[in-house]
């Protein structure tokens, strides 16, 4: 296959080494990094062997202040409102812990949020008395905006999160409109863009969300270990993060000390340096091909992979939602998730296994199911060989 629209898939793929060995259909696990974010992250770990891990980090301190308008860029934010963080998780907890939640606050979220972001909800519910409710679905299997209104108009609501993309189930939640909703009523909007950065074009004004996380090793394609914070400047002084070191606070010595007044106040000091600068690399190359583009692609890809499942006997897709993503996910009859995932593995094609029941609050969810992932580098025969392998 040659050029995608928008996309030149042959340069692409010779810019990604795993293409050359598998079909690589787990991005939304972790994607295949290209060459620049290889070489970005073994140039400066070298430079760390060879000189010192604090002299190289001042000899690329150019490199690592890039990341933060690379970033910014990539989703149309400010450089002070970025802060990196060493995955997605713990930069949602920073944001999720600094609100300062009270008895009877409400955390309003979707059937299908992220087991790791449900448990800190009951974590803060049962430390706090906040209560955790969940919006029902609409039709089409994403967020109900006519019930989040109804709740929004209730009052009490301390905050809204949701994540733009389920982790299993194909779905595109509706993030501006609910980022409208929250503004009209004033409530806190966060946004769990873990599968989203990198994969859909977004821009967190239009979105509204006042913080978004995300991750570096899924759709942006940067190195695992690494994430960043998004935090709306306007707010950022109004969450005070759950810990702080000399980065994120300056000492007044003996007995104060005075939070940065930007995103930084979500950093620590130590940090994976290497990564922080393969990270802001992942963003450039992915700025550089177009997000717009890159969107096109994966969604295109995707759609192409439904029809050819759903051709199959014995199979079951089982994405909702009225813009499905890049993710795939569905079940062979007769043959356990974890069985189609090695049967495809001996082939050398890599998809991942969800379980849907362990990740949200729908009580209807699947024990697991099988989760193909596209990207923009993957092409239909890609799609074949996993075809063929199926059992």
């Amino acid at each position: 296959m040659g050029t995608g629209i928008g996309i030149d898939v042959e340069k692409a793929r010779a810019d990604t080494p795993g293409c050359a060995r598998v079909a690589h259909l787990n991005n939304a696990g972790a994607a295949l990094p290209p060459a620049p974010v290889i070489e970005a992250v073994a140039e400066h770990f070298a430079l760390e062997t060879t000189i010192g891990g604090y002299e190289a980090a001042e000899q690329n301190a150019d490199a690592v202040e890039h990341f933060y308008g690379a970033v910014a860029g990539l989703i149309g934010a400010r450089a002070d409102e970025i802060a990196y963080v060493e995955n997605a998780t713990r930069a949602w907890d920073m944001a999720f812990y600094a609100i300062p939640f009270a008895e009877g606050d409400r955390i309003l979220t979707t059937t299908s949020e992220y087991s790791s972001n449900a448990i800190a909800y009951q974590q803060v519910a049962a430390a706090k008395g906040a209560r955790v409710e969940v919006i029902p679905d609409d039709a089409n299997g994403t967020l109900a905006l006519d019930a989040l209104e109804a709740e929004l108009a209730k009052g009490g609501v301390r905050l809204v999160s949701l994540n733009h993309i389920p982790t299993y189930n194909g779905l595109v939640n509706p993030v501006a409109e609910v980022g409208r909703l929250c503004r009209e009523h004033g409530v806190l909007y966060l946004l769990d863009a873990c599968q989203s950065v990198g994969h859909l074009a977004l821009d967190v004004a239009e979105i509204g969300c006042d913080m978004l996380s995300a991750t570096g090793r899924k759709y942006l394609r940067g190195p695992r270990g690494t994430g960043f914070l998004y935090v709306r400047r306007e707010i950022v002084r109004t969450l005070e993060p759950p810990f702080l070191d000399l980065t994120a606070a300056e000492w007044k010595a003996p007995d104060g000390f005075e939070i940065r007044d930007d995103a930084r106040r979500f950093e620590t000091w130590e940090r994976y340096v290497a990564g922080q600068i393969g990270l802001a690399a992942a963003a450039d190359y992915a700025s550089a091909l177009g997000i717009a583009a890159i969107e096109e692609r994966v969604t295109g890809l995707a759609a192409s992979l439904r029809r050819m499942l759903a051709g199959r006997p014995g199979v079951t897709v089982l994405d909702r939602g009225e813009h499905p993503s890049g993710i795939v996910t569905f079940t062979v009859d007769g043959h356990a998730p974890e069985a189609v995932k090695a049967a495809a593995r001996a082939r050398d094609v890599n998809v991942s296994v969800a379980q849907p029941r362990t990740h949200g609050y729908d009580p209807h969810g699947l024990d697991a199911a099988v989760r193909a992932s596209v990207h923009y580098y993957n092409t239909e025969e890609d799609l074949e060989r996993l075809l063929a392998a199926l059992p």
